[in-house]
């Protein structure tokens, strides 16, 4: 019989099979080179007779030069897999082995040789459901291409079964999800489909099939447009089972609502979150993946989950592997949370494993320390690893991810000078720019910066320097800032204590841009005398004082730690000769009156109990 191959087939599960490849050996190890933190330089300067920052007007910095450093190598790019979409699986059989593909190929041949179309079109019906849309499903997931006519006899069999009825919801999902994978989402059975699932009394259904819909939902965002109000009465209906969902059904909905961007179905996402947390030492990689990018997308955050979340990390963060731990430090690092028991297990896990992690899982556990402005315990054991790792292994990585993660070591005040000149040369700058017209907006700002720190915080620096039109003017921008833009209802309320202290608004400057790329919030300028200057008196200016009124963004969002690109910047403020005085918002929200404001502005400008002049 034609189909007789194909029925065993599918049904005995002939197309397993197990693949294995051996572990490469690894390297030899180089000897470990040293981090520069900023503590050194004050003793460097100290050792040279001068002062690591003047007392007057801010100090030029170096102009670069052109010079040919040593050529460095760099990795090829790596390629990021964007979210696949999730299928409604039948039986465990449809776990197919990368092999599949060949023996669904030799199944067709078999099943089709000396077989009559006609006699193809007659045993069709009498497949079940289950082996019909298992064919099906195989096909579309495969592409293996059947003899001619066998798919349209299949899809021809499932129109006519749905005609009939007999094909229950979450075989209408499969079928569904099937067609948009070989046919595109325009097929008229899909239209089909859909309309029947609208018909439906969603309430009656069962757990399995209220996900399957999901997962069609996604497959196919068209339906989503056709029947609006399909997805409406499935989020009322999923509200009632979440406790019943498993790690895996839960994951799986969440993503789905990612995906369609469900921003109404907040109160879902809400009370998933909040079940999340039961499965939390059962998830996956991927499915605690999708809980988290559900949280990133919506902007919520549940303070029970990170607490529960921390508990876990901590208690088995040796045993996490390292994709869940990247996950959960990515998460940290997006929400602006400063959880020492996750970002010290990610220290911790990447001094023990360094050897087999890939370039982005390195990237992933170690950007969110300089993000959140946090040093690890295990700093030296880590930074010396990290060195040692890099020299081994640095044409692993693709030249945006060590990019990034170099940077994110300085953020941190330990900067890479060994490595400085690498990616100063224009062998890497080339490397960087790829097929692109011009390097990205971020990298540029990410070179700029690392060179500043380079010139203020490494003097002992004398490779080659970053040529002008790699160096961006302005580090605030409206995309891939390295500033955090004002607040504004803070910046209006110091605004107005500081015209009641200083008896005018010509008295400071707002927004001030610096020849080195910062912004300043407030400037104000003092002669020798301790006057207050106007701001239009460029001359005889002794002292620049630089305001840095911090709202809540530039703060990790759950303590008083300044993210790293502000401390950055206050550092290297106060190394081009400003007298930074930070505005913090905690401090601004305990006042209670414009007086005593104006009391906490005086005591902050004029800390040496000089009196104000203007």
């Amino acid at each position: 019989m034609a189909l007789v191959a194909l029925r065993r087939g599918l049904s005995r599960g002939c197309l397993s099979a197990v693949t294995s490849r051996p572990l490469s050996a690894e390297a030899a190890k180089k000897p470990r080179l040293c981090w520069r933190d900023s503590s050194s330089v004050r003793a460097f300067h100290a050792e040279q007779g001068n002062a690591p920052w003047p007392g007057s007007q801010p100090v030029a910095s170096s102009r670069a030069q052109d010079s040919n450093g040593p050529a460095a190598t760099a990795g090829h790019a790596e390629q990021q897999k964007g979210p696949r979409t999730w299928g409604v699986e039948l039986s465990p059989e449809l776990e197919l082995p990368p092999c599949a593909p060949g023996a669904l190929q030799h199944i067709w041949e078999d099943s089709a040789l000396g077989t009559p179309s006609g006699q193809f079109d007659q045993e069709t019906p009498r497949l079940t459901n289950a082996e019909l849309l298992r064919a099906l499903q195989a096909q579309a997931r495969l592409g293996v291409d059947p003899p001619t006519g066998v798919l349209g006899t299949l899809v021809a069999e499932c129109q006519h079964r749905l005609r009939q009825g007999t094909l229950a919801a979450q075989e209408l999902c499969v079928v569904g999800e099937s067609l948009a994978e070989l046919r595109g989402p325009g097929s008229a059975l899909l239209q089909q489909i859909g309309r029947q699932l609208q018909g439906m009394e969603l309430a009656d259904l069962s757990l399995e099939n209220v996900v399957a819909i999901y997962g069609l939902l996604q497959a196919c965002p068209d339906l989503v447009d056709q029947h609006p109000a399909l997805l409406g009465r499935l989020n009322a209906i999923a509200l009632t089972i979440v406790p019943r969902l498993g790690p895996k059904a839960l994951s799986q909905l969440l993503g789905t609502l990612v995906a369609l961007d469900q921003a109404q179905a907040l109160p879902l996402v809400i009370r998933l979150g909040r079940h999340a947390i039961r499965h939390l030492q059962r998830f996956t990689g991927q499915e605690l993946g999708f809980v988290l990018e559900a949280f990133i997308h919506f902007g919520h955050h549940d303070q029970f989950f990170t607490q529960a979340l921390e508990q876990h990390v901590a208690v088995r963060r040796l045993a996490l592997s390292p994709e869940v731990l990247c996950r959960v430090t990515e998460y940290c690092g997006r929400k602006r949370i400063l959880s020492e028991p996750v970002l010290a297990a990610a220290a911790e896990s990447f001094v023990c494993q360094a050897d087999r992690l890939s370039p982005h899982q390195v990237a992933a556990l170690l950007a969110p320390l300089g993000q959140l402005n946090y040093s690890p315990p295990n700093a030296p054991a880590l930074f010396g690893k990290l060195e040692s790792t890099l020299q081994e292994r640095f044409c692993d990585f693709p030249p945006r991810t060590l990019l990034g993660l170099l940077h994110s070591c300085s953020l941190v005040g330990r900067h890479p000078v060994n490595f400085m000149a690498r990616i100063f040369s224009p062998y890497f700058l080339q490397q960087l720019q790829g097929t692109e017209s011009r390097l990205d907006r971020l990298s540029l700002a990410q070179l700029t910066q690392l060179f500043l720190s380079a010139v203020l915080e490494c003097p002992f620096y004398k490779g080659p320097k970053l040529l002008p039109k790699y160096q961006v003017k302005s580090f605030l921008t409206p995309c891939c800032s390295l500033e955090t833009p004002v607040d504004f209802p803070l910046y209006k309320l110091v605004m107005a204590g500081l015209i009641d202290l200083l008896g005018a608004r010509h008295y400071f400057a707002s927004k001030v841009l610096t020849p080195y790329g910062y912004t300043i919030d407030v400037e104000i300028r003092f002669d020798e005398e301790g006057f207050v200057l106007p701001g239009p008196v460029a001359e005889d200016v002794h002292k620049r004082v630089a305001l840095c009124i911090d709202g809540p963004r530039r703060f990790c969002s759950n303590s008083k730690n300044l993210l790293g690109k502000e401390a950055t910047k206050q550092r290297h403020l106060r190394l081009l000769g400003y007298e930074v005085v930070q505005i913090p918002c905690h401090e601004v929200e305990m006042l209670r009156s414009r007086p005593e404001l104006v009391d906490y502005l005086q005591s902050k400008l004029f800390s040496q109990g000089r009196e104000s002049h203007w």
